[in-house]
């Protein structure tokens, strides 16, 4: 699959891979003042999201094929994945499928184990496929609605980013929201390998999150036995979004170690 990506920097290749609902838009603060430190920043939009083409198949067997073809398509040669979330989880399916083919591992607030199924996103869903765009011409309105039936400032702005002008006077979401829908309990998948990556690996988790608790930990050590991980106190599982210069600063650390 032909990802669309956006890509700063020269030097070692680091590819970001954002969460369920999420946008390589997200990233690209945090891409460019990497970049200033010598990385060459990749962030693709996962299938099904952002600019990408729409797939009615949707599960981590099929976005993990999409990574894999997509260092291959790039000739990246030993990158840094980072993922996020349902990014995380591909990150961490390829590094163990490939491990001597990437140079280090970062996983942002995302564990092994499978999730029991986290009602909020299909709140999420719910909420932008409410949205009748045959009622509504202004992003205006379309922020008002969300926050009715989301309730959460950040939440809703973490939405608008999927918006665009589909035509010149309509509106319209990027993310295949009905694949999303249809498939969303595949993203709740555990990871399950018998592999070792014995290279670096960080895991930096929120304070304020449930998804790696401190019984996550042993099967963390157990596939990836240099892990590091880190708390981010007061962060949710928007870690990075919630306490960015912290989360940089861990960032950072890690890859100039």
């Amino acid at each position: 699959m032909d990802l669309f990506y956006r890509e700063y920097g020269e030097g070692k290749p680091i590819v970001i891979l954002h969460g369920l609902l999420g946008i390589s838009d997200n990233w690209v603060g945090i891409s460019r003042k990497l970049a200033a430190e010598g990385f060459r920043i990749l962030i693709p939009d996962q299938r099904n999201h952002g600019q990408s083409p729409q797939h009615p198949v949707l599960n981590f067997y099929a976005l993990t094929d999409d990574l894999a073809e997509f260092i291959e398509s790039k000739e990246l040669v030993k990158p840094i994945i980072l993922g996020h979330s349902m990014g995380g989880k591909v990150a961490m399916r390829y590094t163990l499928e490939n491990p001597g083919s990437v140079d280090r591992l970062i996983i942002v607030d995302t564990s092994l184990r499978t999730y029991v199924r986290f009602n909020y996103h299909l709140k999420l869903i719910d909420a932008m496929m409410s949205v009748d765009f045959n009622q509504v011409g202004t992003r205006q309105e379309v922020e008002t609605l969300l926050a009715e039936k989301i309730g959460d400032e950040r939440l809703v702005q973490f939405l608008m980013k999927n918006l665009y002008w589909k035509e010149k006077d309509r509106l319209g979401w990027r993310p295949n929201l009905q694949a999303i829908s249809y498939h969303v309990d595949a993203m709740y998948d555990g990871v399950f390998y018998s592999t070792r990556f014995e290279k670096p690996a960080l895991f930096i988790r929120g304070g304020k999150s449930d998804y790696i608790l401190e019984e996550d930990y042993p099967a963390i050590y157990q596939n990836f036995p240099q892990a590091v991980i880190a708390t981010i106190e007061n962060g949710t599982h928007w870690v990075h979004a919630d306490e960015p210069d912290e989360f940089y600063h861990l960032l950072l650390e890690f890859l100039k170690s």
